[in-house]
């Protein structure tokens, strides 16, 4: 049966500049044709958002949950609903991210999401999973619980890696006895192990970086940095992420874990190929104030929202974010002065590379069909994911 040949148009976002009056045409999930607008384009199904732009599918690969939803509670309505409310927010494709919990939460939650995780869905693309945890320095454990904080070791990792292959991303601290055997082991099954929740020096992160670790997780927060021993100095893990050129970073661009400034200065010395956005968010992600709760429902805690952030009931530190995507575009683009184009490529192509979606991030023929469609100040119009549409601002079908 021939599959129905669909186009949208606008203008496109490509890593060379925006393409004016474009189209792009796509047959089930596939793009089988983008660029300048055709005049015998006889496609069956089009939409013109005329001066709207669209772009790559916003893809973000370290998320715990939002809209009332955290992926730590581990039900198939945790997982569809937070994937339904990023999608509202231009989000196409998300690795779900857990936080440090006891093991059979975090195995529960593996059995639920391989229950679903090809189950289509009227909402983002979930191709797989972040661990984050639980192999954490204490010192920078953030929001981690210490109770469930370990070290490595290749008794426990290998049953985690037994239980599931849909693990896509894993955090660890590389300076924790047994960092060093798991970076290359998670390394040597296509795991992209990124540094974070970490104490490290500089040479901690050369041999994690050898060993196969190509990512800072969420940059400058719960992270080591220069520190002075004995009257020297000692480079840490933020002096390692610009001094490693190979290293990308992790932003969560909100305005709040990191100020403008330094949003564009870590652009500007890193470039767009090597920074990537993510929210980090958790249950809370679209709620403003009051009170919320991190983590699952049995083993997380009530936190603050204010002030576009999540805190600690304390107020002694952030609890988590509650940002969304097309927040962290419009920070970086409105706020931060990064080009538009440089933007969608750390919330597309970048973190699609660095996890291996080979087929996600750019907007070309073959490539997955997934596309986020938005004006110039970064509202959401449309969201496509994998050639099906799963959010549209004003409900129109195609």
């Amino acid at each position: 049966m021939r599959t129905e040949t669909k186009t949208v148009k606008g203008r496109l976002v490509t890593p060379d500049g925006i393409i004016d009056g474009g189209e792009v045409c796509f047959e089930g999930k596939t793009i089988t044709y983008a660029g300048s607008a055709r005049p015998d384009n006889r496609c069956e199904s089009c939409i013109d958002y005329g001066d709207k732009y669209i772009s790559p599918g916003f893809i973000d690969i370290h998320v715990h949950g939002g809209g009332g939803f955290d992926f730590s509670d581990a039900t198939p309505e945790a997982f569809l609903g937070a994937a339904r409310f990023h999608a509202s927010h231009g989000t196409a494709t998300m690795l779900p991210t857990t936080l440090s919990c006891p093991d059979e939460e975090l195995f529960s939650l593996f059995d639920v999401f391989d229950s679903i995780k090809n189950t289509p869905a009227d909402g983002a693309f979930m191709p797989g999973l972040h661990i984050e945890g639980p192999y954490c320095a204490l010192a920078y454990k953030g929001a981690q619980d210490e109770k469930y904080i370990k070290t490595p070791k290749p008794e426990h990792y290998r049953r985690i890696f037994a239980a599931t292959d849909s693990i896509m991303r894993w955090t660890v601290a590389p300076e924790l006895d047994g960092a060093q055997q798991f970076i290359r082991e998670a390394t040597d099954r296509s795991i992209a192990v990124s540094i974070g929740h970490s104490d490290a020096f500089y040479e901690d992160a050369v041999k994690a970086y050898n060993a196969g670790c190509r990512l800072m997780t969420h940059f400058y927060s719960a992270m080591s940095s220069l520190r002075r021993i004995g009257g020297f100095r000692y480079p840490g893990l933020i002096e390692a992420g610009y001094m490693i050129d190979g290293m990308c970073v992790e932003l969560i661009a909100d305005g709040c874990h990191l100020p403008i400034s330094m949003l564009n200065y870590i652009y500007t010395t890193k470039g767009a190929d090597k920074t990537l956005l993510c929210t980090d968010s958790m249950r809370c992600a679209g709620q403003t104030s009051g009170t919320g709760f991190l983590g699952s429902a049995k083993n997380g805690y009530e936190v603050i929202i204010e002030d576009g952030v999540a805190k600690m009931p304390d107020r002694s530190a952030f609890a988590g974010s509650i940002a969304t995507t097309d927040r962290l575009v419009r920070t970086m683009y409105k706020k931060a002065d990064v080009p538009l184009c440089d933007t969608v490529k750390m919330i597309t192509a970048t973190p699609a590379a660095l996890v291996g979606l080979t087929s996600k991030g750019r907007i070309a023929s073959g490539m997955d069909a997934d596309l986020t469609v938005f004006d110039d100040d970064i509202n959401i119009y449309a969201v496509y994911s994998n050639g099906r549409k799963v959010y549209d601002k004003n409900n129109e079908a195609i």
